[in-house]
């Protein structure tokens, strides 16, 4: 499928897919449609009450979060798997020692673990890890794999001002490749960017960026190429990735460094990363990330409870249909997680 931009008469622009499908229609199953969901939150009761007290805020959309909450957005939803990841600023990290960090750690996979065994069919869990305590991290993925057999681990997308794509942080993703895990990032501010405009939130805009300079960590610290046994997902359509893919790969042509961590070309190891569309759905993204990825890479997410499961699969509808629709719904994730069939 193509999808394109074109003029109208009215100066405005018409989204359209080309391919016979032109503004697909809202999925009309009665929202019963299968999707899995790749971005979905969860929240221990033990762990929220700390977020709430390293941010010093009330947390009310996180508050009302219950695993029952889920399964009934789900279900109402048409969702039939949802893969759990932890998030808040900034994950388990929260200014704890490594004790703490592995204790968090810990503590919410243990909780995700429960869910998947009360509703096994319903649940998958990308496991958090103490990052960045690389020692720490590396006991979390043999026990998370081992004993909780996680589908795979969250992480975010910088960790205080260091990248994923710093050195340190090599023997965990050569743990991970070793076991051709799933890696899923997903985005939050850098301490050095946070709070840099008043009165715009770091949700609105940072967030994005920071997927891709997590991605660009990742490339040019040549962890794409060398780890290339692990399945990388990244959230909300790739961010900022399908804009400056191109010029990324222009503007390093002639770098010599290019050619040692992207010998098949930046374009190769950029569009095999999976992205998925939580919040992405809207039509200047999927046009921007189709642009530059097959469909067979996009994935189905909501960010769920930060925004509502009906908005993400009715948007998503509105801007897809027929075999690609269903593919990002569920079909690729299926290739992935096989067990969820």
């Amino acid at each position: 499928m193509v999808v394109v931009f074109a003029p109208s008469g009215d100066g405005t622009e018409n989204f359209i897919c080309e391919q016979g499908d032109i503004m697909a229609q809202h999925d009309h199953s009665g929202g019963k449609a299968n999707h899995i969901d790749v971005h979905h939150h969860f929240y221990p009761p033990e762990f929220r009450q700390a977020v709430k007290d390293f941010s010093g805020g009330s947390l009310p959309i996180v508050d009302a979060w219950t695993p029952e909450a889920s399964l009934e957005q789900m279900d109402m939803n048409g969702v039939s798997t949802s893969i759990l990841s932890l998030w808040s600023i900034p994950g388990v990290w929260m200014g704890a020692d490594v004790a703490g960090m592995r204790r968090w750690s810990r503590l919410v996979n243990d909780y995700a673990a429960d869910m998947q065994r009360d509703h096994p069919s319903r649940f998958g869990l990308f496991a958090a890890l103490p990052m960045p305590d690389v020692e720490g991290s590396l006991i979390e993925i043999e026990y998370v794999f081992d004993v909780l057999k996680a589908d795979g681990v969250g992480l975010m997308t910088n960790f205080g001002d260091k990248w994923p794509g710093d050195p340190a942080y090599r023997p965990v993703f050569e743990e991970l490749n070793r076991r051709k895990a799933k890696v899923y990032f997903h985005p939050t501010a850098p301490t050095c960017c946070a709070g840099i405009q008043p009165g715009i939130q770091e949700s609105w805009a940072e967030v994005v960026f920071d997927t891709g300079r997590a991605v660009l960590s990742l490339l040019f610290a040549g962890i794409f190429n060398e780890f290339s046994d692990i399945d990388w997902i990244f959230s909300h359509s790739g961010g900022t990735v399908p804009v400056i893919a191109r010029r990324t790969a222009e503007l390093s042509q002639h770098s010599p460094r290019v050619k040692e961590i992207a010998p098949n070309g930046i374009d190769f190891e950029l569009t095999r990363l999976y992205y998925e569309t939580a919040n992405g759905f809207h039509a200047p993204n999927m046009a921007a990330l189709l642009a530059y990825v097959p469909v067979s890479q996009i994935m189905f997410g909501t960010d769920y409870p930060y925004l509502t499961v009906a908005a993400n699969a009715d948007g998503l509808a509105e801007v897809m249909s027929g075999a690609d629709l269903e593919a990002i719904r569920s079909g690729n994730a299926l290739r992935l997680f096989p067990k969820f069939a």
